[in-house]
């Protein structure tokens, strides 16, 4: 019996060729993408524009350590790419679920708390439980893990659609409305690569996964705004939000943040 360590002993393999490009490295252009997740969403972070609002959340004492574990799927994916073993498979997965998690747990509109949740601290409990029955569920057949947690973001869709229909910024739809149409060429390119290899072998072109890897780190960069735009008209009533870009509206590729206005008192 391989162990869980060893190479390519995961349930699961995509469509790239293994170790075509290196010895060491069995999906090479999966591994080199999958670690745009993390640079993408380092970006993010670390862009000065975002530390105006990540300061007012502090200076609020607002939950701020929820921004710490986004990078972790990021770094898993490269090392299950890398190795395609059973241990990188679910680190890699199982980053993503407790990711997800941990947004859900901080994130989630009160407004939308089931009836019998009546704090957070509650829905804390709740997410968490879930997760861990989620986790424990994940060793019995790994093949349809990746399926699951791509149907959490019919969820979040939803979500947004929600919010959308309470909210008449123009800015807002549109941020929405591109975060949807990257998530829509992200997942086609999954599922491409999922059921339809052998065209793409046929034809030499076996990388739609590493594209998925770009496309959905895109989106998450306009996901990740957005959420606090949500949350920031929920938590922070005081503060107006508003969306920008960085460097410039008219640039082709910008990364989009969110500032915090203060409203003028009215006597």
């Amino acid at each position: 019996m391989p162990s869980i360590f060893s190479y390519q002993s995961a349930e699961v393999d995509w469509c790239e060729g293994n170790f075509e490009r290196s010895t060491v490295i069995a999906e090479y252009y999966n591994t080199v993408n999958g670690t745009t997740l993390f640079s993408l969403l380092l970006l993010l972070l670390l862009t000065p524009l975002n530390f105006l609002v990540l300061e007012a959340f502090a200076e609020l004492e607002i939950r701020t350590e929820q921004f710490h574990p986004i990078h972790l799927p990021g770094i898993f994916s490269t090392y299950f790419h890398m190795t395609l073993s059973y241990v990188g498979q679910l680190l890699d997965e199982l980053s993503i679920l407790w990711t997800l998690a941990v947004a859900y747990s901080f994130w989630y509109p009160k407004v939308y708390f089931p009836r019998f949740i009546k704090t957070r601290k509650h829905f804390f409990w709740l997410s968490g439980i879930t997760t861990v029955i989620s986790t424990l569920m994940s060793f019995i057949k790994p093949a349809f893990n990746a399926y699951v947690l791509n149907c959490i973001a019919f969820h979040l869709l939803y979500l947004t659609w929600r919010e959308l229909k309470k909210c008449n910024d123009r800015r807002v739809h549109r941020m929405a409305a591109v975060m949807v149409m990257w998530w829509v060429l992200a997942i086609s390119s999954w599922i491409s690569d999922r059921w339809l290899c052998g065209f793409w072998q046929t034809i030499n072109f076996p990388y739609l996964h590493s594209f998925w890897h770009v496309l959905i780190a895109t989106s998450l960069l306009y996901c990740c705004p957005l959420v606090i735009y949500f949350d920031v008209t929920y938590e922070l009533p005081s503060f107006k939000p508003k969306l920008g870009y960085w460097p410039s509206d008219s640039w082709p590729v910008v990364v989009p943040y969110v500032i915090l206005e203060e409203p003028h008192k009215q006597c």
